[in-house]
């Protein structure tokens, strides 16, 4: 299964990558919404998790401009934890919203 990780936190974006990888997962990292647009548009994935706070694109316009072309599967995962931003990353079009902090397990 390929995954891709828009996530600007480095360390952050490390951790989950390894943890997928040692389940098997083939997995592709992304540190900005401008190359995870890229990436999701242009590439082969099952599953795409998105942070929502990201530079160059917000993780909601990407989340936007994937749907108008792709149906992959979307895990927002980010830091916004509010109800109000739980239904707004729903309503954009994201499959399950996960809040930071999380445990991997």
């Amino acid at each position: 299964m390929n995954l891709l990780i828009v996530e600007d936190e480095k360390k952050l974006a490390e951790y989950l990558a390894s943890g997928l990888e040692r389940e098997g997962f083939a997995v592709e990292v992304a540190a900005n919404g401008l190359y995870g647009l890229h990436l999701a548009m242009e590439g082969q994935f099952d599953v795409v998790v998105l942070d929502r706070m990201l530079p160059g694109l917000d993780g909601l316009s990407l989340l936007k401009a994937l749907r108008s072309r792709r149906r992959t599967p979307v895990l927002m995962l980010t830091a916004l934890g509010d109800i109000d931003d739980r239904v707004e990353g729903l309503r954009a079009g994201a499959d399950d919203y996960l809040v930071k902090p999380f445990s991997f397990s």
